[in-house]
C-alpha cells in the first residue's frame, strides 16, 4: 500500500509538471519579449473551465477549485477538490481529515502547500488533488476522526464518479 501510495504521489507530481511545461515556456517567452507580467496576470491568461477534471463527478461536500503554486518562481495551475464553504465553516475537533476509499479501503492524500500528507488538522488545509485516485475508485470520502479507524470517523464530504 505504501508503494502504491507513492507511486500515485509521483504520478501526480508527473502531471503536474507536464501540464506546467507550456504555461512555463509561455511565461518565459512573453519575459523575453517584454517586461514580465504582473503575478495578477498569470491566472487571466489560462481558462480554468476547459480542463476541470471533476467535472464529471457528483460532488458533495466538496467544489472544484483552480489554484496556480509557484515553486521555485515557476508557477503551476492545477484543479484540486476543497470543502464547500458551509463545511469549512463547521466546528470539528479531536480528530484529522483524511481521504479514504470505502469500497476497497485504500487511502489518499491532500495536498498542503506542495506536500502530499495522508492527514491534515484544519478544514481549509483539505485539498484532494490526487485525480489518478478519484478516477479508479467509485466513491472517495473526505473522513474526519482517526483515521487508524476510519469506519467510526465521520464522512464529511465525498466525490462519485458518473460511470
Amino acid at each position: 500500500m505504501i508503494r502504491r501510495t507513492a507511486l500515485r504521489t509521483l504520478t501526480t507530481v508527473a502531471v503536474t509538471a507536464a501540464l506546467a511545461l507550456p504555461l512555463t515556456q509561455g511565461a518565459q517567452a512573453v519575459t523575453r519579449v517584454g517586461t514580465a507580467p504582473a503575478p495578477a496576470a498569470v491566472p487571466a491568461t489560462i481558462n480554468a473551465d476547459d480542463g476541470n477534471p471533476f467535472r464529471w463527478m457528483e460532488l458533495d461536500g466538496l467544489r472544484a477549485d483552480f489554484r496556480f503554486m509557484c515553486p521555485a518562481g515557476h508557477c503551476v495551475g492545477f484543479w484540486s477538490l476543497v470543502l464547500t464553504d458551509d463545511i469549512a465553516r463547521q466546528r470539528f475537533e479531536g480528530g484529522k481529515f483524511f481521504v479514504y476509499a470505502p469500497a476497497s479501503g485504500e487511502f489518499s492524500f491532500f495536498l498542503d502547500t506542495d506536500i502530499a500528507v495522508r492527514t491534515v488538522d484544519h478544514p481549509d488545509q483539505v485539498r484532494l488533488a490526487d485525480t489518478e485516485f478519484l478516477r479508479s475508485h467509485p466513491r472517495v470520502e473526505v473522513r474526519y476522526g482517526d483515521p487508524d479507524d476510519p469506519g467510526r470517523a465521520r464522512v464529511v464530504a465525498s466525490a462519485t464518479t458518473l460511470m
